[in-house]
């Protein structure tokens, strides 16, 4: 059986459309981004109508379905009282309608832009003797004039159009494009001004019927979504059309559902900044609460809450003897989001913004200080609902391990780049039920897997795995800094090589080998300075003499970031990397519980391929 059409392809008039939008009856929903078309657009589309050439098609959304969006008023547009009930709204076509609406139906100037950006207000005509001229003419004859109708020399000096008054419109042969639909009073000025002359009568009648009628039966296809079009259909009909480019957030199109019921969720997350009634958002709350939480977006809190709310559902139908098919999925699908009743998204997001509290404070503990040590902005997701849904016990240390564990399985196992709402939805009953229970060992534990190569082709900062690893340096050495003796962990202190980079170039050792994590470590800046690109043995000496310090102290500072100081007494770099390397895989096995498995590191430096180019960007 064929799927039923959602929509009815029709035609409506211009004017009818513009009318049906100056009563209200036609808006725009909320989620719709501001109108921005300049000066020259406007003047293009109103060109384009008046040859009678296609502004393309319209879409617009049958209002009373299921999708209740919030309606807004096109721009410009003021009505007494309060707006009646929008019967349409607008999807697609807004810049043009807009543009025609302020153009067209507007008797005050439009607030637009000009060439530079800049912000002008412009009255919109027709050069009357060039629109019944030939179409060279015709071309310029839509012009725009300032806000206060004269048109000024460069210097500002010399009126080289005045429009002020409706005599020197008439004296210029200029209609005013905001009267084409209800021209008779300005026809019958035009008669008076001109003594009925009968030459200027019959010129105003060609520009009416060669003109003005072209606008009255302009006609414009129109798309129409029925009211039982769903409202994901409606949001990717609308993404699909829309030319800007810029995809609607599940934010942004919430922000609209929920204000049709009176509440404002952009308020809500961000907060009053302005006025007496200033208040602050969630947003604010978590940002004040640590800087790493400043990296949560208002779509991972949206998921959070949409993960709390479908799995208080499930379980409540667990409860009630539902089986099989009849227990509700747990979802943070975009979906999911836009179908979170406003009740329950007021229900669960205390609970959601506390378990990004308690989030931060386990990152914390992990030695994630800062947004840009976060190696999965998008774990923080189900690892708040985790610690909330766990209620106290989140902080028993058996309970706190095993969620460690996970959380860990998934930075080192790099499972949260991509297809992460399926497994946001996965974890947060499993690792729920396993260390509370003590049940089955969750997915994300068990597909983690490590191996020893991946300690050589990790050489970006940006990567999980690699910030993952010097988080549980710092944790497990402190990575003490070689020069002070001061922790690094403090946004001043970044990545830098072991062996130096030029001490590198210069014994032939090729790129990829050692732009690798297992040569980088953390120091201040002003130690890799220090250090300069002398061999180990020469920076030691010298950072010895520098401190009049002695070598088992600084041979310390050395062990905290897991580097075997023979080794680099020895200027012995592949015997410095077997050695982290055995190092950190025994710390990658014990956090994750996984074996590492693969070649030793010796073997596969040996076997690596010349002239392979490393990504230095933390340097």
């Amino acid at each position: 059986m064929a799927a039923e059409t959602t929509f009815d392809a029709t035609q409506d008039s211009l004017e009818n459309l513009l009318r049906e939008i100056g009563k209200g009856k036609i808006q725009l929903p909320d989620f719709q981004r501001g109108w921005v078309w300049d000066d020259n657009h406007i003047r293009s589309v109103v060109t384009s109508v008046s040859r009678s050439f296609p502004i393309g098609a319209v879409m617009t959304l049958q209002t009373g379905g299921n999708v209740k969006f919030q309606p807004r008023l096109i721009e410009g547009i003021e009505l007494e009282g309060q707006a009646p009930a929008a019967e349409r709204l607008i999807l697609d076509g807004q810049q043009r309608l807009t543009s025609l609406y302020q153009a067209l139906m507007l008797p005050r100037p439009i607030l637009t832009k000009d060439e530079k950006r800049n912000e002008v207000e412009r009255w919109y005509y027709v050069d009357i003797d060039k629109a019944l001229g030939n179409t060279d003419e015709r071309e310029v004859a839509v012009r725009s004039v300032p806000g206060e109708r004269v048109v000024k020399g460069v210097f500002g000096r010399d009126v080289i159009l005045d429009l002020s008054t409706r005599e020197h419109e008439y004296k210029n042969r200029m209609f005013p494009l905001h009267l084409v639909f209800n021209s008779d009073d300005w026809f019958a000025g035009w008669m008076k001004y001109w003594n009925y002359d009968q030459q200027k009568i019959e010129l105003f009648n060609r520009f009416r019927n060669e003109f003005i009628d072209v606008f009255k039966t302009y006609p414009i296809p129109v798309i129409q979504l029925r009211r039982s079009t769903s409202k994901e259909a409606v949001c990717l009909v609308f993404e699909k059309v829309n030319t800007g480019g810029v995809s609607l957030t599940a934010f942004e199109l919430l922000t609209a559902t929920f204000a049709a019921d009176g509440y404002n969720l952009r308020e809500d997350w961000y907060g009053i900044p302005r006025g007496p009634h200033r208040t602050k958002g969630r947003a604010d709350r978590l940002g004040g609460a640590g800087a790493i939480l400043k990296a949560v977006e208002n779509t991972d809190f949206l998921q959070a809450v949409s993960l709390l709310y479908t799995y208080d559902r499930r379980q409540k139908a667990i409860e009630a003897g539902a089986v099989g098919r009849d227990v509700p999925a747990i979802s943070c699908t975009r979906q999911a989001i836009l179908d979170l009743p406003l009740a329950d998204y007021q229900a669960h997001a205390g609970a959601a913004e506390e378990g990004f509290g308690r989030a931060r404070q386990f990152l914390w503990r992990e030695k994630f200080f800062s947004a840009r040590d976060l190696p999965y902005r998008t774990q923080v997701v189900p690892l708040a609902t985790i610690l909330i849904t766990l209620g106290d016990q989140w902080q028993d240390d058996t309970i706190r391990q095993k969620v460690r564990q996970w959380y860990w399985c998934g930075v080192l196992g790099e499972q949260y780049g991509s297809a992460i709402e399926s497994r946001f939805a996965r974890d947060l009953p499993e690792v729920v039920a396993w260390a509370k229970t003590g049940g089955s060992t969750p997915q994300a534990v068990q597909e983690c897997n490590f191996f020893t190569d991946r300690l050589l082709s990790l050489r970006s900062r940006g990567s999980a795995a690699y910030k993952g690893l010097h988080a549980l340096i710092m944790q497990k050495g402190g990575a003490a800094d070689w020069r002070t003796g001061a922790g690094t962990d403090d946004e001043s202190i970044d990545i830098h090589h072991v062996f130096p980079r030029a001490w590198c170039d210069r014994e032939k050792i090729d790129s990829s080998i050692y732009n690798s994590i297992l040569n980088k470590t953390a120091l201040s800046a002003s130690t890799n300075r220090f250090l300069g690109g002398d061999a180990p043995t020469i920076y030691l000496r010298r950072l010895q003499d520098r401190q009049n310090t002695t070598q088992d102290r600084l041979d310390g500072f050395l062990r905290t970031h897991f580097i075997e100081p023979t080794t680099l007494r020895s200027d012995n770099f592949g015997a410095m990397m077997a050695a982290r390397a055995t190092s950190l895989c025994a710390e990658i096995a014990a956090v994750t519980g996984r074996p590492v498995a693969g070649r030793a590191i010796t073997e596969l430096i040996n076997d690596a391929p010349p002239g392979a180019q490393a990504d230095e960007a933390d340097e």
